[in-house]
């Protein structure tokens, strides 16, 4: 059968996938947004016919970030010591906010960039750091939600 005689939600994803609505709301509940690289994403599965690409990978990436037995707070940690050691900070602002939105206390992303430095060296530390302080500065103007949950979930 292939995907498009099997799609069940109307936008390419074939029957058991995740519509690119859900992808949208899953983006959203763990991150308050929907990153601009993940539409860049979905458009361009669209554009080329290949949402149901798409729709696996997305399918993968829940199972393994939001049924993870980790829990969102402890996953966005850990996902945010990831990508601060492999030096990307875009992505890694994603997460870092993502930990706080799971519940993480500052003091917990501080002790990542701590172990940053222990394992991708001081610029790491410094990386960390500094999106640590931007994302401070932005919860205390307002720019971003101080909305935290209690990150004792695990996503599901």
């Amino acid at each position: 059968m292939t995907a498009a005689s099997s799609t069940a939600s109307g936008d390419g994803a074939p029957s058991g996938l995740p519509s690119t609505e859900q992808i949208r709301s899953a983006y959203v509940a763990l991150m308050g947004t929907v990153p601009a690289s993940i539409e860049t994403r979905l458009a361009l599965a669209e554009q080329t016919g290949r949402q149901s690409a798409v729709a696996t990978i997305e399918a993968l990436r829940h199972t393994l970030i939001m049924d993870n037995p980790l829990g969102d707070r402890v996953g966005q940690l850990v996902h945010f010591a990831q990508l601060v050691a492999l030096g990307r900070p875009g992505p890694a602002r994603l997460h870092a906010r993502a930990a706080r939105r799971a519940g993480a206390p500052v003091d917990e992303l501080v002790g990542v960039a701590e172990l940053a430095l222990i394992t991708a060296g001081m610029p790491a530390y410094s990386l960390g750091v500094d999106i640590i302080a931007e994302l401070v500065a932005e919860e205390q103007r307002g720019e971003i939600s101080k909305e935290i949950s209690n990150g004792s979930g695990t996503g599901s």
